[in-house]
């Protein structure tokens, strides 16, 4: 009798948390899914306001972008194995000048499909740890959509981008693997690579490539 009671105390104990922990998972995937339309919807805006300078854009995309993304986390990702052997100020620097970087570019593709870009949100799901993953599809006119997958990260200050798949491709392991071959190019130099990012960021900030072709962060080795 007693085994009995055990088990439909289990059972009873089972179904109420499962029931007061199904409805905080859906809370974190609407969640999500609306930190992701809210800053494709004002990345859109930013770049198609219009009676607003070149600088002007780049100052408020960027803004937009270090709400949105957990630079600390994807930067050391990306550096990979190298930010253990990187000193703290070639860390430190790795982060601001990497940060220029995504903001050039992304602010950069956002621009040149400015107009004729929606993102089109197609469903959410639990990621790795407490992490969610979004996917979506950049629609474009008269062109085929992109497909994006955002990987985020709960934080004390909302939701963080970690990562995203582009056409299937992580942003982290592209940048990760270029930038390895970089540094085991240049005799094991982290030096090397933060002064060619900072060659690259001083070209995206004076000529803007155009849409298109390879991806205009690219070192070029």
């Amino acid at each position: 009798m007693f085994a009995r009671r055990l088990i439909l105390l289990a059972v009873l104990t089972g179904g109420i948390l499962a029931d007061t922990m199904a409805p905080a998972q859906a809370q974190d995937l609407a969640g999500a899914r609306q930190f992701v339309s809210n800053l494709s919807t004002g990345a859109i805006r930013v770049m198609t306001g219009k009676g607003i300078s070149d600088t002007e854009r780049t100052r408020q995309f960027r803004q937009l972008f270090i709400g949105a993304v957990d630079m600390p986390v994807v930067g050391k990702l990306v550096l990979g194995r190298y930010w253990r052997v990187a000193t703290p100020e070639q860390r430190s620097q790795f982060l601001a000048v990497f940060e220029d970087i995504l903001v050039y570019t992304w602010a950069t593709r956002f621009k040149n499909t400015a107009g004729t870009v929606r993102l089109q949100i197609r469903g959410t799901a639990p990621g790795s740890g407490q992490g969610v993953q979004v996917d979506s599809a950049i629609e474009r006119q008269n062109r085929e959509p992109i497909p994006v997958i955002w990987h985020l990260r709960p934080t004390g200050g909302g939701w963080r981008i970690v990562d995203l798949d582009v056409s299937g491709t992580s942003m982290i392991v592209t940048y990760r693997d270029e930038y390895a071959s970089y540094i085991v190019g240049h005799g094991g130099s982290v030096a090397a690579l933060l002064d060619a990012l900072r060659r690259k960021v001083a070209q995206l900030s004076q000529a803007p490539p155009a849409d298109g072709g390879d991806d205009p962060a690219s070192l070029g080795q």
